[in-house]
């Protein structure tokens, strides 16, 4: 994991990666070996491996129980249950982008098929709601959890829609951002404390802080997308310019109404494939625009909003301080 060592950090390793495999050993042979592979559990032949992600979103689902004053292990179900559910987001949007790369490794599509990606993808959100539903009283966080993947699915329909687009406005692309990556991470930051039976006002305000962090992971991870070093990222150079992808400094570069916005524009509207020097032509225009240091402070804004959430909410003081940390990587990151 990535996140700075923390109690959370070890609760991943010690209770959520078991439980989550315990889950997968509930699937069909071929499902289970697909996902255990997405997971980055094993190899495309069932041997072991280590590449795993950056357990973000279980980590804040541990210490969504936590901040009820539960211990941490109460967390778990929530935890397995947003990291499965990441996966299967990721397993389909590999699929839709045509991605090849994942955390420096195949991605599963290209390993195993697209329809057999398919599948384990459906398989592990099944397992996410399973692993709430079996908690007693987990009704509330199912039912939260089927609002945030909808609103997932919202996003990933829109971010498709946006590739057939050239009028997409900023507004536009930031609805789509909080629906397809705020709204799980605003999840993860409440399926524990209902769980636990958290207070409606501790869970709204975990609940609005999530969405903020969400918000600034998105514009990090949309500038990565260009600016990255493929070394940390796992993905090529340029690769959401490559597939034309209408990121927010994209959207942002093009609305601006100057000379390089209309001109990346123009870069995008043509049908041919985007050579390197294409890549590296359209990402000058980006900054040319300035759109590079405008999503850098809106990430900065969305961060501090999320501080400002976390202040707010009535927290054991190691809670506060490792959603604090939390909050410091998102921004930070390089990968």
């Amino acid at each position: 994991m990535t996140i700075a060592h923390s109690h959370s950090t070890s609760q991943i390793h010690t209770h959520v990666e078991p439980a989550i495999r315990v889950l997968l050993d509930r699937l069909d042979p071929g499902n289970r070996l697909v996902a255990g592979y997405q997971m980055g559990y094993w190899n495309a032949d069932g041997s072991p491996a280590v590449c795993q992600g950056k357990g973000l979103r279980p980590a804040l689902a541990l210490l969504s129980a936590q901040a009820t004053g539960a211990e941490p292990e109460a967390g778990v179900p929530a935890a397995a249950a947003v990291e499965l559910t990441h996966n299967f987001s990721l397993l389909h949007d590999d699929v839709m982008d045509g991605d090849t790369e994942r955390r420096h490794r195949p991605t599963a599509w290209t390993v195993f098929g697209v329809s057999s990606a398919i599948l384990a993808g459906d398989a592990l959100i099944g397992l996410a709601y399973e692993a709430l539903a079996e908690v007693p009283g987990g009704v509330p966080a199912v039912r939260r959890l089927g609002l945030d993947v909808r609103a997932l699915i919202r996003g990933q329909a829109a971010d498709l829609a946006f590739e057939h687009r050239d009028d997409v406005t900023l507004d536009e692309c930031l609805t789509m951002a909080g629906d397809k990556t705020a709204a799980l991470l605003s999840g993860s930051c409440t399926l524990g404390a209902l769980l636990c039976g958290g207070p409606a006002g501790l869970v709204d305000g975990l609940s609005r802080f999530g969405l903020h962090l969400g918000l600034a992971f998105q514009l990090v991870d949309d500038l990565l997308g260009i600016w990255g070093d493929p070394r940390r990222t796992g993905k090529p150079v340029g690769s959401d310019l490559r597939a034309r992808k209408r990121t927010i400094p994209v959207v942002r570069a093009v609305t601006d109404g100057g000379r390089a916005g209309r001109t990346l524009a123009e870069l995008y509207r043509s049908p041919a494939p985007l050579a390197d020097d294409d890549v590296a032509r359209a990402t000058a225009l980006i900054e040319a625009t300035g759109a590079r240091e405008w999503t850098r402070q809106r990430a900065a804004r969305e961060t501090e909003l999320a501080r400002s959430e976390l202040a707010a909410l009535d927290l054991p003081d190691h809670v506060r301080r490792e959603l604090a940390d939390i909050t410091t990587f998102i921004t930070g990151r390089d990968h």
